[in-house]
């Protein structure tokens, strides 16, 4: 009979640190420019620095890290022509995505995704948004709608654009204009998952597009004014 090899346990210490990061990547837990210190994750996360080491080695080769000169750690601040190549991207791979959704998708993807469209909007509504849960509602949304295309190559290639995209896009939505931003996406949000419900690949795709596009437009507003630089260097 075989023997059965467990693996070393450095190995799985790594990729649960790799996901943790990955996770505060897209959630927007951290923000662009913001520097990493590797003791202090590894104190969060509850394991030693090598892991932790290990991981970041590889979200910088993914460029959703990036080490400066003074081996310092950090999330990248993209430049107008860097994030507009990666909104083109999106626009393509995403709207993909909700249009090819609309056509497959069951009814209790259906349902998830009208939950999280709901809990986005009663943020949105309420007098004291928690952007937080905002920001969460707004990813468990999109790729609740991308998990229903039912292709997972597609879910990594997008999941590798929000490892660079998400602390810009999600930053943005805490500033000052968040409530303005947030109105314009419960209009894209309720297009695109109208058109899910309604099986029209056309339309669930026109408002994802329009979600991308408005809040791409403002931030290249940002980043072309050279303000955004700075609140991100925390």
């Amino acid at each position: 009979m075989p023997t059965v090899r467990s693996e070393p346990p450095a190995a799985t210490l790594g990729r649960h640190v790799h996901a943790e990061l990955r996770e505060r990547l897209i959630s927007g837990a951290l923000v662009p420019g913001e520097k990493l210190s590797l003791r202090t994750v590894a104190a969060q996360v509850g394991v030693s620095v090598q892991p932790v080491r290990e991981a970041v080695a590889r979200l910088v080769a993914d460029q959703a890290l990036e080490v400066l000169p003074n081996r310092a750690v950090r999330v990248p601040v993209l430049d107008v022509p860097g994030f507009g190549e990666l909104t083109t991207i999106r626009l393509a791979l995403e709207g993909f995505a909700a249009e090819r959704a609309a056509t497959r998708r069951s009814e209790a993807e259906l349902a998830a995704m009208r939950a999280h469209e709901e809990a986005f909007a009663r943020e949105q509504r309420s007098a004291r948004p928690d952007l937080a849960a905002a920001i969460r509602a707004n990813r468990a949304l999109h790729f609740a709608v991308y998990g229903a295309a039912g292709l997972p190559t597609l879910i990594t290639l997008i999941e590798g654009l929000w490892l660079r995209i998400g602390p810009l896009i999600n930053l943005d939505l805490r500033d000052g204009s968040g409530p303005v931003r947030m109105a314009k996406s419960v209009r894209c949000h309720a297009r695109m998952v109208g058109g899910i419900a309604a099986r029209d690949g056309a339309r669930a795709r026109a408002g994802l597009e329009a979600d991308i596009e408005g809040a791409a437009r403002h931030i290249e507003a940002r980043l072309r004014s050279e303000l955004v630089t700075e609140p991100y260097r925390r």
